[in-house]
């Protein structure tokens, strides 16, 4: 059956039900290649590339994909500048009535197909053994809204961080994982709404129960973007509106902080 679009948007079934364990899985007999690109996604291409999951299949689809990598995009362009907003379009395309709920659930798990395999095609091969940077991303705990957690740490773990996500995590279980292994970052994403106290008093707990030291807590989602200013009313350590900049931003927040530094003045996303 096709739920009522009042009850519930096809936005929140993306996040959801079709794409949230996309990067979780890994296969090791597929032929794998070390293509290391630089460049970014052209964003009238990704405009182009935005409604294809409606009229090509999931092998066509990785031929377009494919097509960009050989032309030396990094796929961490494909994942942030092709892939995430083609997800979004086609939600916009079932909001705005112009695609009925079977086309638009094929094209999203076309696309989810073609995001599986870049993810096990490519795997990223940077290592740092001698300074490993360790980042937690998870939803807040009773949000089920996924994707942004698992593209996030994708994006992380390419650039070469020892990384984790976390789905549908309760309250006790991410602050247990936090209290018995280190992270110097702890990424939340809030697309639900919640109260700020909520979120203040979580990430209280994050510092008080962490084995890291001046962790690093960031926040992010439709919560946080449409009101930035609640980083600084919830004592969070920063935000950035797309994955790249928040791993600028992890990046030099973790450095000056083993340089012993004490003050962080950088600018929020």
């Amino acid at each position: 059956m096709v739920p009522a679009k009042g009850a519930r948007s096809l936005n929140s079934l993306i996040e959801e039900q079709i794409i949230p364990r996309l990067l979780l899985a890994h296969s090791s007999d597929l032929p794998r290649s070390r293509v290391v690109g630089t460049l970014s996604v052209d964003p009238a291409d990704a405009a182009r590339f935005a409604s294809l999951p409606l009229d090509l299949d999931a092998e066509e689809l990785l031929e377009v994909v494919e097509g960009f990598v050989q032309r030396g995009v990094s796929i961490e362009s494909i994942y942030v500048d092709l892939l995430a907003p083609s997800a979004r379009r086609l939600g916009q395309h079932w909001e705005e009535d112009e695609c009925d709920f079977l086309d638009v659930t094929m094209g999203l798990w076309r696309l989810q197909e073609v995001m599986r395999q870049v993810a096990l095609r490519y795997p990223s091969d940077v290592f740092d053994g001698n300074h490993t940077r360790t980042a937690l991303f998870s939803p807040l705990p009773g949000d089920r809204h996924a994707l942004g957690t698992l593209m996030i740490e994708e994006v992380f773990a390419r650039s070469g961080w020892q990384t984790e996500a976390l789905i549908e995590p309760k309250r006790k279980e991410l602050l247990q994982i936090i209290a018995e292994r280190h992270f110097d970052v702890i990424g939340l994403t809030v697309s639900c709404d919640c109260t700020n106290a909520t979120l203040a008093d979580l990430i209280c707990a994050i510092r008080s129960v962490s084995r890291a030291p001046g962790v690093q807590v960031f926040i992010g989602g439709r919560m946080v973007n449409a009101n930035p200013g609640i980083v600084d009313e919830v004592g969070a350590d920063g935000t950035a509106p797309d994955a790249r900049s928040a791993l600028v931003l992890a990046e030099r927040l973790v450095a000056k902080k083993r340089a012993g530094s004490v003050r962080f003045d950088l600018p929020l996303g």
